[in-house]
């Protein structure tokens, strides 16, 4: 990841020609709620009424998707996010998805995902716990705390860079993230949590 320029600027900076694809780069920190706050509820419905699941293990399922959550921010940022191409059209790619987001990291529009890549990426994690998991219908406990949990990460994102928090545990969160941006990108790829880089020793030395 590239350290030698960094823009402040909360203004967008342009990355297509095309007005349209220009337009799916872009979104409003709120629209991750109003998509995905529907989804956690329906599948909870569905999971509690449709399916009669108890009480006991909706909540098992419903917190081992949050964990899980927790591992796969980490997984998708570290490895795929940060993984730089050679390929001049891969190295473009890259840019778009998160070179932007290091270069530009007030973007006030580009701080959250776009529907255009969190539904379709949402829709996969939901068929792949589908099959994954023991009963096809666990899916419907397991995947609203996979979607809690992702919901925290991208309005906490927002939140690091744009809110000023005067302590407690959001003020320590928002340390980590900007050591991150600001000392070595490297290091420090938890965005809602430094759990896994404490686990694979990917964490900042605070003292």
């Amino acid at each position: 990841m590239k350290k030698n320029y960094v823009s402040n600027s909360q203004e967008s900076v342009r990355m297509f020609k095309s007005d349209f694809l220009e337009s799916l780069s872009k979104v409003h920190f709120f629209v991750p709620i109003i998509i995905f706050l529907p989804v956690i509820l329906i599948c909870t419905y569905m999971a509690l009424f449709d399916t009669q699941m108890s009480i006991g293990r909706y909540a098992v399922l419903f917190f081992g998707g949050l964990f899980i959550w927790t591992f796969t921010e980490y997984i998708l940022h570290r490895f795929v996010f940060h993984y730089v191409p050679k390929a001049e059209w891969a190295l473009r790619l890259h840019f778009i998805f998160h070179g932007v987001h290091h270069d530009y990291p007030s973007d006030a529009k580009r701080l959250v995902m776009p529907p255009s890549a969190s539904i379709p990426l949402a829709t996969g994690f939901f068929f792949l716990f589908r099959a994954l998991l023991p009963f096809h219908t666990d899916v419907l406990g397991f995947f609203p705390g996979f979607i809690l949990g992702y919901l925290v990460y991208d309005i906490g994102h927002y939140a690091i860079h744009h809110f000023n928090f005067k302590g407690g545990i959001w003020k320590t969160i928002k340390r980590h993230h900007m050591l991150h941006h600001y000392q070595d990108p490297s290091k420090g790829y938890g965005v809602s949590s430094a759990l896994w880089d404490k686990v694979f020793r990917s964490d900042f030395d605070k003292q």
